[in-house]
Order: structure tokens, then sequence, then C-alpha cells
């Protein structure tokens, strides 16, 4: 029994491989051969593209403009710390002997 077995499976190869060479052979006489090697698309990496850096620069400097506040028009700088050229300086200002003489007696 075990031999029957074997010279079926060594058939049903042979068949197998002789029905694979013929209709190999028909797929190469039937196809047309390519004109020119198709060469696949070069893919550019995001880095290396000039509309994604292009796009990112431009939402970085909105990011940027966002985040800043924004200038009043007329505003006028403050004023700086300290007396002001107007009022006469506080008496913790001046020297000790200037105090004692601005003292009403």
């Amino acid at each position: 029994m075990g031999k029957f077995l074997l010279v079926i499976v060594l058939f049903a190869a042979l068949v197998y491989a002789t029905f694979w060479l013929l209709e190999r052979r028909r797929r190469r006489r039937s196809a047309p051969p390519p004109a020119r090697p198709i060469s696949p698309r070069r893919v550019v990496g995001p880095d290396d593209d000039e509309d994604f850096l292009r796009e990112l620069e431009r939402r970085r400097r909105r990011a940027a403009r966002e985040k800043r506040p924004e200038k009043p028009k007329d505003s006028t700088p403050p004023p700086a710390p300290g007396p002001s050229p107007e009022q006469p300086p506080a008496p913790e200002d001046q020297p000790r002997e200037d105090r004692d003489q601005s003292r009403p007696e």
C-alpha cells in the first residue's frame, strides 16, 4: 500500500510540473514584451518636499504671530521709575544735611 501511494504522489507531481511549464510558455508567447521597464516613482521624504517645508514655515510664522501680544497703536512708553522732573525729590531721597535745612523751625 505504501508503494502505491508513493507512485500516485510522484505521478501527480509530474503532471502538475508539466502543466505549469506549458502554461508558463503559453503566457510568454501571448504577452507582448514591455516597451521599456517602468521605474517606480521616487518617493520624496517630507523633509525634501518643498511644498511641505513651505507649509511648515507658514504655520510656524502664524503660530508665532498669534503668540505675540498685540501692541496698542496709541500707547506711550511707561514713565521711568523714580521721581518725575516736575516733582521735588522726597525727603528720603535727599542727603541728611539737606533734610535738616528743609524743615521749618
